[in-house]
């Protein structure tokens, strides 16, 4: 592991210095690209423009079209928390427009993945049945699925924001940023992000026809929806992803928009929604929505955020947090199993890592994968059986410089017979490997790998903000950095000091998390780094760290939240 610190102008972090910003705030931003204040984030008038986006003024008419006549629409979304989200913004918005709506979520371990022919058959078995399909979050590869629903009589309007293929889906409509032609210019919405720009554009074209919407009601008011789902999928924030989130994010601490759900799923959490952080959103909200797609039906996820009901809201909340416990056993489990088939199947010296077993769970090896690419830093893929027809269903993780997506594109432009599908991104994907094919698709796997990293790519870098004075390893500086919407891509700060380790225990009802004392300058700070899994820890230690405010009976602290460690 190599620490390095960001590279950042000096010029450009003197500018945002005299603009009033405090010294170590201008630096960190200025390491992250950022030039001007403005560019930190900005109001909803900075947003870019739904005209931009091709498509959504389109999907406005034919939508608007649909309410007037009083047609049905069922949503069909996808099982994880953008999915759920983006169902959740639709629902609310399209209901407070008059609309006659309902949804359908896709089971991940029976249905698979994406508008497929057995869900629209699902679908049209709905009653009322749907005069109209809406994708969200899915829908841009279900070339077969929209000719299903067409072929039925109903046709789809497809929102989404993944990597097209080669073949275009024969939907009514197409609003998704990264497909051919689309000028919008951020190329990073999150599935519920997209929702929101068609409910913005349909919300305009209503009010121009004069057509009543709830009082009250306007899309601004879904942005704490849509701060969870873009936070929780893990998209680059960009400043137009960081206004929305920021907007959202300003909405759930001063209440002016109430969501009974998301203030439970900050309770069951633990967390003050008053001050809740995209950290919060990340490791602790998210999770526990998309534990329910993982182990069951995301059924509970929408519903918890769609209530208005408070009591309602806390039960399925409550219940989330089960589901999020159990994922967690499951996915220690099969992660322990992992890590032993690597010993003996993996060569240290490969460039990937692509490890199966027929009886892992299907919801956590995206998890699994993950936390193997964590500690491997090689693209990553874990695979196990479909019990229903012996297909091979895999999730993928990378490393920057591969494109995981790409990379098996370009597997299948050599090995068709191998793969029944592939989609994702850059850094993380899913596969369906034919049945006995696995041999074959780890060898291609690694073949592709040899061929577009190097040898410098394997080598794992970790980016630090600096060392930190004493003077600024305070409360103070945990509320000057926590407001900004940090995320992929505009890291989160982290610093890198060193240390004297005063003392050290493992903590956790599994003993995987490690607690310290450690010593600068004659101060002490608290300190944890969660699933550690080494044993020695040296005297004196270079280590990488955030920090946070570790509120406990009462009384609130300044804790050190360890990255990496290692011996000074």
């Amino acid at each position: 592991m190599q620490i390095v610190q960001r590279k950042y102008s000096p010029s450009v972090a003197l500018a945002l210095l005299k603009s009033g910003l405090p010294p170590l705030l201008a630096q960190i931003l200025a390491a992250r690209g950022i030039k001007s204040r403005s560019e930190i984030g900005g109001t909803l008038s900075d947003l870019l423009p739904y005209s931009s986006m091709k498509g959504a003024k389109e999907a406005a008419v034919v939508l608007a079209d649909l309410i007037r006549d009083q047609k049905r629409l069922v949503i069909v979304g996808d099982y994880d928390a953008d999915g759920a989200t983006a169902t959740t913004v639709g629902l609310r918005a399209l209901r407070a427009f008059g609309a006659n709506v309902g949804y359908l979520i896709p089971n991940r371990l029976e249905d698979g993945y994406g508008l497929q022919p057995g869900i629209v058959d699902m679908a049209a078995a709905l009653e009322p049945r749907p005069d109209v399909i809406v994708t969200v979050d899915n829908g841009i590869t279900s070339v077969a699925g929209v000719m299903h629903a067409n072929l039925s009589g109903i046709p789809v309007i497809v929102t989404d924001h993944h990597l097209p293929g080669d073949e275009t889906p024969p939907a009514k409509c197409i609003i998704n940023p990264n497909q051919r032609g689309c000028q919008f210019g951020s190329k990073s919405l999150a599935g519920c992000g997209v929702m929101w720009y068609v409910m913005w554009a349909l919300q305009d074209e209503l009010k121009q026809r004069g057509m009543p919407i709830r009082e009250g009601f306007t899309v601004e008011s879904l942005l704490p929806i849509v701060a969870i789902g873009t936070v929780a999928d893990v998209v680059a924030l960009d400043r137009n992803n960081r206004i929305l989130v920021q907007e959202g994010l300003k909405r759930i601490r001063d209440q002016s928009t109430n969501f009974p759900g998301i203030e439970a799923l900050a309770n069951v959490s633990k967390l003050n929604p008053r001050v809740l952080t995209t950290t919060d959103i990340a490791f602790n909200v998210g999770p526990r929505i998309n534990a329910a797609g993982r182990l069951e039906s995301m059924d509970a996820g929408v519903e918890c955020l769609s209530t208005d009901d408070a009591a309602r809201a806390t039960e399925l909340a409550k219940a989330l947090h089960e589901l999020n416990v159990r994922r967690r056993e499951i996915e220690a489990e099969t992660v322990d199993e992992a890590v032993e088939q690597l010993t003996s199947s993996v060569p240290a010296e490969s460039y990937t890592a692509v490890l199966h077993a027929e009886a892992w769970h299907h919801g956590v090896i995206g998890i699994v994968a993950g936390r193997l690419k964590e500690k491997l830093y090689k693209p990553t893929v874990v695979m196990a059986t479909s019990e229903k027809n012996q297909e091979i269903k895999g999730s993928g993780r990378s490393i920057p410089g591969f494109h995981l997506r790409d990379a098996l594109a370009l597997m299948d432009s050599r090995n068709p017979s191998i793969m029944t599908k592939f989609g994702g991104h850059a850094m993380a994907a899913g596969v369906t490997v034919r049945p006995g094919m696995f041999e074959e698709f780890r060898s291609a796997f690694e073949e592709v790998a040899r061929e577009l990293l190097t040898p410098a790519q394997l080598n794992q870098s970790i980016e630090t903000d600096g060392a930190l004075p004493v003077s600024d390893m305070t409360l103070e500086t945990v509320d000057l950095l926590r407001d900004l919407p940090w995320g992929q891509h505009f890291w989160a700060p982290s610093f890198c000091d060193v240390f004297f380790v005063v003392s050290h225990k493992k903590i956790g009802a599994d003993r995987s998390h490690l607690s310290m004392l450690l010593s600068k300058d004659g101060k002490t700070f608290k300190a944890v780094k969660f699933r550690h899994a080494g044993e020695e820890v040296p005297t004196n230690i270079r280590a990488v760290y955030k920090m946070s405010a570790n509120p406990w009976q009462g009384k609130t602290d300044l804790q050190l939240l360890v990255d990496h460690f290692e011996s000074a």
